[in-house]
């Protein structure tokens, strides 16, 4: 799979013209605050560029993040303006061709942005532990669109685990699908590169996170995915994809299930790319100077992360109510364009 992979988007795919899915397509409502980043990146980086959302949270200032599958750089380069001088970007990529654009273009931003705060390194997100990256310094990992490209996905959750520090989240976009993945899909080299075949149906994803540690992966959005290419589409047959960002939060305290302990927060208003309010996930859309009611663990990742200067906090853990209302198990993705498009956050 390594070699299809390498081979995909090293040689076959010249620019984001040759994708045959939108699979691969960011098609996320850009923010903002991100557009002037993102318009001083290097055009031939965001040609190269094959991300299926936006990987770039807010309160980086001074961190340290890592990007998994950073191909030709552009979320890099982004985080790089985000972290600032004071932080690092490190990025990690299989592909020669890929890092080849990344570092060429590296003394263009570094000249732009006024500092150089990023480096590029060879490997495989399965290999995390091979290349020298210091267990438990990173702030926060990020990847767009390539999880599902790996084919030891526990590897890669394992090391990213690993590589975390207390109160550190991975925050990633990926492709899931609605059921398992049928081995005539997975094995299709087109489908496989264009992030499909090795997509993981998302309740597996779930139980692959609980399995590392992470309890609670909170889903940030999501979009339905469409295979318009005729012979693509009679392959996939019933198959339904979907893109979605998750953040996973290395937090030892989380519970599998969202408990209420009665607690509640109120926003200070006080991170500059969201003042109205904040948007932990699609479920969590806290209006700046409201009383918001929470779950234990809602509280845990606004409190033990590096968030919490931005809250004031209400209650504690001393009592007990139960499970939390509106805590679900079912598929968490909107099925149809429609209802996607209305918006991430409820």
């Amino acid at each position: 799979m390594h070699a299809i992979v390498q081979d995909y988007y090293g040689r076959q795919l010249k620019s984001t013209a040759d994708l045959k899915t939108s699979a691969c397509c960011d098609a996320s409502q850009m923010p903002e605050w991100l557009k002037p980043l993102l318009a001083r990146i290097h055009p031939e980086v965001l040609a190269r560029y094959y991300g299926c959302g936006l990987v770039c949270p807010t309160v980086l200032e001074g961190c340290r993040v890592l990007d998994l599958g950073c191909g030709s750089g552009r979320d890099v380069y982004a985080l790089a303006q985000l972290v600032g001088p004071g932080g690092e970007v490190v990025g990690v990529d299989m592909t020669d061709e890929q890092l080849a654009v990344a570092e060429r273009h590296r003394g263009h931003h570094a000249a732009l942005f006024g500092f150089d705060n990023v480096r590029f390194v060879q490997g495989y997100i399965e290999r995390l532990d091979e290349l020298g990256l210091e267990p438990g310094s990173f702030d926060v990992i990020v990847s767009n669109c390539v999880v599902n490209l790996s084919p030891d996905k526990d590897a890669v959750m394992r090391g990213v685990q690993g590589l975390l520090k207390l109160g550190g989240e991975f925050y990633f976009s990926d492709v899931y699908a609605d059921r398992r993945v049928p081995d005539a899909v997975r094995n299709d080299p087109v489908l496989y590169g264009e992030c499909l075949g090795g997509a993981l149906y998302w309740n597996d994803f779930l139980r692959l996170a609980h399995r590392h540690g992470f309890a609670d992966p909170r889903l940030v959005e999501d979009r339905p995915l469409a295979v318009t290419d005729p012979a693509l589409a009679a392959r996939v047959g019933n198959l339904k994809f979907f893109s979605a960002t998750y953040r996973l939060f290395k937090l030892g305290a989380l519970e599998t299930a969202c408990e209420d302990y009665g607690q509640a927060v109120i926003y200070r208003g006080t991170i500059t790319q969201q003042p109205q309010r904040f948007v932990l996930d699609k479920h969590h859309a806290i209006e700046a100077g409201r009383v918001f009611p929470v779950c234990g663990n809602t509280w845990r990742m606004l409190q033990d992360t590096r968030f919490a200067e931005h809250f004031e906090f209400i209650g504690s853990f001393d009592r007990h109510y139960g499970l939390f209302e509106g805590c679900s198990s079912s598929m968490p993705f909107d099925q149809d364009a429609a209802a996607a498009a209305a918006g991430a956050c409820c």
